[in-house]
């Protein structure tokens, strides 16, 4: 039997709110307390089980891509020195009927590590109250009139509904800190006419950040104070404002029993409402009056004092979790937007404009495969619209040929146009203009997701994806295409492959895959989730060259988990006969693989892949036996001997891509030093400062020294020695090679073909008495003075999506990174002067640094699942 959604959730929230309710330490995300002492000290967590539970159950409301989308951005907002930006969070006091859904619904945000500021009222309760006191009501212009009685009646019930709220809140484990003054100070309103009613001057945010950094929920009253200490009534409604003025969170949440704003004629609930775009025109509409019109008003002047990214929602207290954590929503969303313009000549937008916007922002043009004036001169040549908005963060330009399908030939967004939904404003005018529409995007562009939502259906061939939307059947997309292709309006690597027609593809391509859209029921926002092939189930075999040393020790325990892959033969000249350690499908020992030998497996397909976990110099031997051999098994080399050769694929899906990896039969997997630098550097290419090139200080443990090759036991025993010793090191910390480290030019080589111009990098390595962790710490000129909130912005734009990259504010230390299968970068700082920017990486150098890293190229190469065999709850 199937449970609705809704009730499915809080159904689900009891059960974790019971399981956790009695741990002495709740904070989620390891926050930082004080000690009595003073000393900073991290709070212990609450299982991360529960986090991936309740992220888990958000899943049911709507996609995964969506929940994680979200909250990867409203993690973002959570600053260390600024921890209240998330969300306001203003409760009517018809909401506090709902006690236990309004616990529920903050108790999920609380255990996804979000720390929202809840600001509430008290209207009904305060007016049952007073009646029962018998003190009659007295309002002017809608402010209620407050003597000493009714301010004495106020504060109480203010304290008593706030109390309830924080018990409530504790009951399900959830911390919460009652804030009931000192936050908001406030001059008389008019003391002659409306008696003890505040006019808020000033916030105090001060309260609020403590309560955060203490782990706890802010929970406030709408209760001032005057500059000599007299309490004052003010509107909760205002005082919810007036405080995300001060914060500017990127979230303002009118919880009330509604559940959103309604059209007056239709009845229907308004979903989102663009004010730039919509405001004016809405309120001359009849049915937008009185209460509506007011509160469009107040919203409307409110968002005109926030950031862009900021918005209001007015929802149900029980939708919170699909408002927040959807496309689609659940109350109605309202955003300043953009006004948006159309243009049929390139003077209507300005031609010098267009043209400099093309140089910048164009990814064919910044590669070099295109110029500024062959997009202008298509433009000349064939009848176009130009759609965008009054800052130009979005600029789509569609060719539109009398007769012929419409082609988005140019959609041109910045980072802001990303983040503040410009893109999807204007794609909505494209949708009403153009009922069917073709367009396409690098197979590797960082917003691909955002396109597959989109599109009814995409293909990808030589490192581009074409998308479509309004077109259903397979054969007229064949049509189409072969049409657009045929006039030059898409390039001819779309050209459909029929069986008569055998596929010409460049070498490390493969043929289409055709991807269906899925409709999501509800998305009122007008967003869609793609569909992917299905992964490899087949089984195959793995043969393991160079298994002794500690790498070669790690994945053989990440292959005896892995639920295709088969090991078959290990081999290890010092450990042939022995038995292998830590595999469990299979007993196996070791053996000692000649060339022959591997040339006679390779060419009677014995195996399906090969790993070399050999000393840099000592894999070629088995490389060639192997392409003697004529055979097609996949090759990944550990070693540092293919990382810069032609015809081999360098295998950092993060940074790279998957494309060529999947069609892969050499691959080289990069290094563990090389691996952290370059996820540090590659989000900052665009602000490099030549010559100033960034310089990356890493401290590595003993472990990626390796072992010492033939070592024993006393009685002759071979043994696993490391090279360097936690002993050896007497606590400290060594440093070594440098200059010119191997690591040094294998990520600056590679960053190159990232940037599409020389990239250099200093690189200085260290190696520290724990046993493996990387920490890498990025020091890099600015090219122009940048705030380090931009710092953020660009990792998380840059790594969205990535399953083995963990974007985080503090600094990555080792126990983060140690025994984990990720990279975590944090600790986002930028010099005082604006010029220098410092950001800390960590990986574990056995792991994301080698087997890990192998194992992702062997799934990618071999059709499975990216991640299979990767341990979920290690990532």
């Amino acid at each position: 039997m199937l449970v609705a959604r809704s009730q499915a959730i809080r159904l689900a929230g009891r059960v974790v709110a019971r399981r956790v309710a009695a741990a002495p330490v709740v904070a989620v995300g390891a926050r930082r307390a004080q000690t009595a002492q003073g000393q900073v000290r991290t709070v212990q967590t609450v299982a991360q089980t529960d986090r991936d539970t309740i992220t888990r159950l958000l899943y049911s409301i709507g996609t995964k891509r969506e929940v994680e989308r979200y909250l990867r951005i409203f993690s973002s907002s959570s600053n260390p020195s600024e921890p209240a930006k998330f969300a306001v969070i203003k409760v009517g006091g018809a909401v506090l009927e709902q006690l236990d859904e309004l616990a529920l619904s903050l108790s999920f945000l609380y255990r996804v590590g979000l720390y929202p500021v809840i600001l509430h009222g008290a209207g009904p309760q305060l007016n049952g109250l007073i009646e029962r006191e018998g003190v009659v009501p007295d309002y002017i212009d809608g402010i209620r009139v407050t003597d000493a009685k009714t301010l004495q009646i106020a504060r109480r019930v203010f304290l008593e509904e706030n109390l309830k709220i924080v018990n409530a809140l504790e009951k399900l484990g959830t911390r919460a800190r009652p804030i009931t003054s000192g936050v908001f100070t406030a001059d008389y309103l008019d003391k002659d006419k409306y008696g003890l009613v505040g006019k808020i001057t000033k916030v105090d945010k001060r309260p609020l950040e403590a309560a955060i950094r203490a782990g706890a929920l802010p929970i406030l009253t709408s209760l001032a104070e005057s500059a000599e200490g007299q309490i004052l009534n003010v509107n909760a409604d205002i005082a919810a404002g007036e405080l995300a003025k001060e914060l500017e969170p990127m979230k303002i949440v009118y919880l009330n029993e509604k559940g959103g704003l309604f059209h007056g004629v239709t009845g229907e609930r308004l979903s989102v409402i663009n004010l730039d775009e919509e405001y004016d025109e809405l309120m001359k509409q009849s049915w937008v009056k009185y209460g509506t019109k007011l509160k469009i008003r107040e919203i409307k002047e409110l968002l005109d004092h926030l950031p862009r990214s900021s918005s209001v929602a007015i929802i149900s207290v029980d939708s919170l979790q699909k408002e927040l954590f959807t496309d689609s929503g659940a109350g109605t969303l309202i955003r300043r937007g953009y006004k948006l313009f159309k243009h049929n000549s390139l003077e209507g937008v300005g031609a010098d404009r267009l043209r400099q916007l093309i140089r910048d922002r164009d990814p064919d043009v910044l590669s070099g495969s295109e110029s500024v004036t062959e997009v202008l001169s298509l433009l000349k040549e064939t009848p176009f619209t130009v759609y965008g908005d009054e800052p130009l963060d979005a600029v789509a330009i569609v060719t539109h040929p009398e007769g012929e399908v419409p082609v988005l030939t140019k959609f041109l967004a910045s980072r802001a146009g990303m983040l503040n939904n410009v893109v999807d404003n204007v794609f909505q005018q494209l949708r009403k203009d153009h009922r069917r529409l073709f367009w396409t995007a690098q197979a590797e562009d960082e917003n691909r997701a955002w396109h597959f939502e989109r599109a009814d259906g995409s293909f990808t061939r030589a490192g581009k994806t074409l998308f479509w939307y309004g077109v259903h059947d397979v054969k007229e997309v064949e049509r189409i295409v072969l049409e657009l292709e045929q006039k030059g309006r898409i390039p001819r690597s779309y050209l459909p492959v029929g069986p008569a027609a055998p596929p010409q593809l460049p070498n490390g391509t493969r043929a289409f895959s055709t991807l269906a859209r899925r409709a999501v029921p509800g998305s009122s926002r007008g967003y869609a989730t793609a569909a992917a092939p299905a992964p490899s189930t087949e089984r195959k075999r793995i043969a393991l060259i160079g298994a002794r040393g500690y790498t070669g020790s790690e994945l053989v325990s990440l292959l005896s988990n892995h639920p295709y892959l088969d090991l078959s033969h290990v081999s290890s000249r010092q450990l042939a006969g022995r038995k292998l350690e830590g595999y469990t499908k299979s007993v196996l020992d070791y053996s000692n693989l000649s060339v022959e030998d591997v040339e006679r497996m390779e060419r009677e397909g014995e195996v399906d892949a090969w790993v070399l976990a050999l000393p840099n110099g000592a894999a070629k031997p088995f490389v060639d036996a192997i392409d003697r051999g004529k055979g097609n098994g996949v090759v990944v080399d550990l070693s540092a001997d293919y990382r810069f050769e032609q015809g081999w694929v360098y295998g950092l899906p993060e940074l790279y891509g998957r494309d060529r990896l999947r069609s892969a039969k050499r691959i080289a997997n990069p290094g563990c030093y090389a691996t952290s630098s370059q996820l540090l550097v590659a989000p900052l290419l665009p602000l490099v400062a030549p010559p100033a090139w960034p310089t990356v200080f890493g401290m590595s443990g003993y472990s990626g020294a390796g072992t010492v090759a033939g070592a024993t036991t006393p009685d002759g025993q071979p043994a696993t020695v490391p090279k360097v010793s936690a002993e050896s090191l007497a606590g400290g910390v060594r440093p070594y090679a440098l200059t010119d480290h191997i690591h040094e030019r294998e990520a600056g080589a590679h960053l190159s073909t990232l940037a599409g111009s020389k990239v250099k990098l200093a690189f200085v390595p260290n190696v520290a008495p724990w046993f493996s962790g990387i920490i890498s710490v990025l020091s890099m000129p600015l090219v122009a003075p940048t705030g380090a909130r931009e710092i953020r912005t660009r990792y998380e734009e840059q790594y969205a999506g990535e399953k083995l990259v963990k974007v985080q504010s503090a600094v990555p230390e080792v126990k983060d990174v140690e025994r984990r299968h990720g990279w975590t970068v944090g600790g986002f700082q930028v010099h005082s002067e604006g010029d220098r920017a410092v950001v800390v990486g960590g990986l574990d150098n056995l792991l994301k640094g080698a087997a890990t890293q192998c194992l992702q190229n062997l799934n990618l190469a071999l059709g499975y699942d990216e991640y299979a065999g990767i341990p979920e709850d290690k990532i």
